[in-house]
């Protein structure tokens, strides 16, 4: 069923007009005793028909959307349904603990594994404690503490990045968190232990790169992975952030782009309609690609894993050159 609520958008007002329609033949027909059997049906064919259509042709905003919904599950939603027995650890052991990012150790399909995420809130009181899915300096220097615990005691490390991007403020700039990003991005690079990396909803520039440079990458179709939000890059290009949407297609970040570009490796399937729509199958989609990964990786020795976790980002995009003479 379409949701009639408030977190409508605006590409699925369609769908939310027959469904109305729908609940209000419904209504009347248990009311009145009247048979409309024949309408229903027909709306129920109509509304099918138009979300396959809608969804079926998104544009590159429209996932954008999508993957800011509300209603969207996040990592700590992901981590209940896809890993058992998940203990949450805590702090950088440096400055503070940021509720940002959220990690520990839990276990798929009785492995034990570290798994990390970059978690927002459902309502104001929440996102004001997870800095809106905005990590700090120590977010990320957290992360790599749970990292190299992983390589430690030879777990794999999974993460889970949404993000619109790590925290601009003047606290996180004074304890440097360009630093942080980047002694992540270089330690994991040389990280002793299988690493899968799955964009669920926001990857937003360094933020997301932090906590993704892995073995393989993954990303939900209704996710986005990009140096730049689609609003920033619409101030800096077109002075104007209304222009986001003419920014996302020239962004070229929609996971099939991504894909091809080489910079995922897979781009996993969503219910009809986003994984807030089916929160438990798209669980299950997720749970399936990371064993399937985890179990290629496995068989790999830590040279062979290092080596060509350097041969895939040395081999991400592309170049051409016109010699002139």
């Amino acid at each position: 069923m379409i949701e009639t609520d408030q977190y409508t958008l605006e590409f699925e007002k369609p769908l939310r007009a027959l469904a109305e329609q729908l609940e209000t033949l419904s209504r009347l027909s248990d009311e009145s005793k009247v048979d409309v059997s024949l309408e229903i049906n027909a709306i129920k064919t109509k509304l099918e028909q138009t979300q396959h259509t809608i969804y079926g042709n998104l544009t590159a905003w429209q996932r954008v959307q999508l993957s800011r919904h509300p209603k969207r599950p996040y990592a700590l939603d992901y981590i209940e349904r896809v890993f058992d027995d998940f203990q949450e650890l805590h702090g950088d052991r440096r400055f503070r603990d940021d509720a940002a990012i959220v990690g520990g150790t839990a276990f798929l399909h009785g492995q034990p594994v570290m798994v990390i995420g970059q978690q927002k809130g459902r309502n104001t009181k929440e996102n004001l404690k997870r800095n809106f899915g905005c990590p700090n300096p120590e977010g990320y220097r957290k992360a790599l503490r749970l990292m190299e615990m992983a390589e430690k005691f030879s777990l794999p490390v999974i993460t889970l990045i949404d993000t619109p991007g790590a925290y601009p403020g003047i606290g996180a700039e004074e304890r440097h968190v360009a630093e942080a990003i980047a002694v992540n991005i270089r330690e994991m690079s040389a990280l002793k232990t299988p690493i899968i990396t799955i964009v669920i909803g926001e990857g937003g520039s360094g933020g997301a790169l932090g906590m993704a440079v892995a073995d393989c990458v993954m990303i939900l179709e209704n996710a986005y992975y990009s140096v730049i939000s689609p609003e920033g890059c619409a101030a800096i290009l077109w002075k104007d952030r209304a222009n986001a949407p003419q920014a996302a297609e020239a962004l070229k970040f929609s996971p099939p782009y991504l894909k091809n570009f080489g910079v995922v490796d897979e781009v996993l399937d969503e219910p009809l309609g986003g994984a807030h729509r089916d929160p438990d199958t798209a669980a299950e989609t997720l749970k399936n690609a990371i064993s399937c990964c985890l179990r290629k990786l496995q068989k790999l020795s830590n040279e062979a894993l290092l080596q060509l976790r350097y041969e895939k980002f040395r081999a991400i995009g592309r170049y051409s050159e016109n010699a002139t003479k």
